[in-house]
């Protein structure tokens, strides 16, 4: 077994609904976290304090700006490291990860710079089951990177693992990403998430958050003006209506994924 390390890496931003089930759920599957908390005013801060003193490997990190949690990573580029981004709306099957992680440790995929999972973006969120979209035919959100192909990740980044143009060692590039959805069925999968951005993310949410943009919709304006504006609209995220709804509506059952006895 390999002597490389699994980093989580978690951003928010008033995302307290989920955020205790997300983190707890990734904790058998990271070595250690990278925690990082932009402005919340619900209690994402305090799940996050609560964690990082039960997990002696949890950094917290206060930001003033989302790109903040990129330039943090830099300093993992070209260490024998695989990093794992979760939002705090991604909840993921633990039994999954937990049967994933001794097979990234043995070696079986130091030659991909990806690995991308199942995903089901969830509309509607019941006691046992969610309905919703599922990766594929819609995007996958699932962001599992091994930083051992790179020698930096520079360029313009919104947030951590988004943007910018990776700079690759010799015999690594873009297209070099293990499909996993393209090898197992949903229900097989290890590598799968509930993604729940149509769901009320906040305890400060008084509406379904579909209209919550994402980072790059609102901080990739021209001037601080529009940006403001962005973030007052109600709008709906239109990236998000175009890339997450896609395909039938297939309802999942949530047991793995809510299973606090794991």
């Amino acid at each position: 077994m390999s002597s490389c390390e699994i980093v989580g890496v978690v951003l928010v931003r008033n995302e307290d609904r989920f955020l205790e089930t997300a983190l707890r759920n990734a904790s058998g599957f990271c070595d250690r976290f990278l925690l990082f908390d932009h402005h919340s005013t619900d209690q994402s801060l305090g799940i996050f304090e609560k964690f990082a003193r039960g997990h002696r490997d949890a950094k917290l990190h206060k930001i003033s700006h989302p790109s903040e949690s990129q330039k943090a990573l830099q300093p993992l580029a070209g260490k024998d490291v695989w990093v794992f981004g979760v939002d705090g709306d991604e909840i993921y099957d633990p039994k999954g990860l937990v049967g994933l992680r001794p097979r990234i440790l043995n070696g079986e995929f130091d030659d991909s710079w990806m690995i991308m999972g199942h995903c089901h973006h969830t509309e509607e969120l019941h006691q046992d089951r969610a309905c919703g979209f599922q990766a594929p035919p819609s995007r996958s959100v699932t962001k599992l990177y091994n930083f051992s192909a790179i020698d930096a990740w520079p360029g313009n980044s919104m947030e951590r693992l988004h943007g910018g143009s990776p700079t690759f060692r010799a015999g690594f590039d873009a297209t070099k990403k293990r499909l996993l959805f393209n090898e197992t069925s949903w229900e097989d999968s290890p590598l799968r998430c509930l993604h729940l951005c149509f769901c009320r993310r906040s305890s400060l949410d008084f509406h379904e958050t579909a209209a919550r943009k994402n980072i790059d919709e609102i901080y990739n304006r021209p001037n601080w003006l529009s940006r403001l504006l962005s973030v007052m609209q109600k709008r709906r995220s239109g990236w998000k209506q175009e890339r997450y709804r896609r395909g039938p509506m297939i309802d999942v059952s949530t047991l793995p994924f809510f299973d606090e006895s794991f």
